[in-house]
């Protein structure tokens, strides 16, 4: 039986491209929003999720690394996925004929350089690929989409503009998530674990808690913060750092770190994607 990977859009969406890059064998499974796509693993109609979790140009996409702790699922593995925008129109369409461009509320500032060059309004749509369906399913040369070249394909329309991205770079990064651990994994570019923590109510107890990778070695690559419950009272760190728990300065420095807080819990241990290192 095939196996499923679970992606927040529809087919033709970035997610959808994330998947057939680097789980090409696995069948993909479109969801609405990221809770169900989480869910659907969680459920078993789902073998892994795909979830986007940054873009170079928009940042942090947002909620989701409040999501994944709370999801009861693993980080198994990492992907990233050159985002190039595309304007997708009906087959008649030229460039002087659109408008109004449709996308993810996440594409529309990474492509603000062309539609203002070129007199274009943004619309927000819940999902670029969902927009390019729409723009097929309508009769409206004035109206584009932006999303990828696999969306084109599969909706049959015309790319009126290739690569419109502002930055030459623009790159979404993806976690592969899974109903369970696997720390067997040893990667060639070498391995990162993903943890969220909570400080101790003491004075300086980040600054603390952070001097054990320091003084072992330990590169931190990630560190992030975020409200829990929606108050002001705890804040939660997320994190990322090069190794694995079972080497010995890694196990140093998590042992320092969880002197200092009142929660940790490792999100994944996966190996480190060479698109790391470019």
């Amino acid at each position: 039986m095939t196996q499923k990977i679970a992606f927040q859009g529809e087919l033709g969406a970035y997610g959808h491209q994330a998947c057939a890059d680097s789980r090409p064998d696995f069948e993909p499974l479109p969801c609405p929003t990221f809770d169900a796509a989480i869910e659907a693993v969680r459920s078993g109609a789902a073998d892994l999720g795909m979830i986007a979790v940054e873009n170079s140009t928009y940042g942090r996409v947002a909620d989701v690394h409040s999501l994944l702790p709370k999801s009861g699922l693993h980080i198994v593995d990492e992907t990233f996925v050159r985002v190039h925008v595309n304007l997708l129109g009906k087959k008649e369409a030229v460039l002087s004929d659109i408008k109004q461009a449709h996308g993810h509320p996440v594409i529309l500032p990474q492509c603000a350089d062309f539609l203002r060059e070129h007199g274009i309004t943004g619309h927000t749509s819940t999902d670029n690929a969902r927009a390019a369906r729409e723009v097929a399913e309508g009769n409206d040369v004035t109206v584009a989409a932006l999303a990828s070249e696999l969306a084109a394909e599969i909706y049959d329309l015309k790319v009126v503009a290739r690569h419109i991205e502002d930055h030459d770079r623009n790159t979404t990064r993806f976690l592969i998530m899974a109903r369970d651990p696997d720390y067997r994994k040893r990667g060639e570019f070498g391995m990162v674990t993903s943890f969220v923590f909570r400080v101790r109510n003491i004075p300086a107890a980040l600054y603390k808690a952070m001097g054990g990778f320091a003084t072992n070695g330990v590169n931190m690559t990630k560190l992030e913060s975020y409200m829990v419950n929606g108050t002001f009272n705890a804040t939660q760190f997320y994190a990322e750092i090069e190794g694995h728990p079972d080497d010995s300065n890694v196990q140093r420095a998590l042992e320092e770190l969880d002197y200092f807080t009142d929660k940790l819990h490792v999100m994944g241990v996966y190996p480190a994607a060479a698109r790391r290192h470019e």
